[in-house]
């Protein structure tokens, strides 16, 4: 018999990752018009800066969560994901 707390688990990770594609896409869009309003749209300095700024959030953002789960004694999933 399958574990329902495995089950919530799974139904809980499967709607972050659906909320946080959403939640990216919708940056995606603000991130792109606002370098187009600089005059950094499709041009390589665009492209460039804007991998920059993305990838900066990311780590920032990771790694708070990682912290948060530390301070709630938990592990954050990327560590796990990394060690398995």
């Amino acid at each position: 018999m399958t574990d329902p707390r495995a089950m919530v688990q799974t139904m809980i990770s499967l709607a972050s990752a659906s909320l946080g594609l959403v939640a990216a896409l919708a940056w995606n869009e603000a991130i792109k018009a606002t370098l187009a309003r600089l005059g950094l749209g499709d041009d390589l300095a665009g492209l460039y800066s804007y991998a920059i700024l993305a990838t900066v959030i990311a780590v920032v953002v990771l790694a708070l969560l990682g912290r948060l789960a530390a301070k709630v004694g938990g592990q954050a999933a990327f560590e796990r994901e990394a060690e398995g």
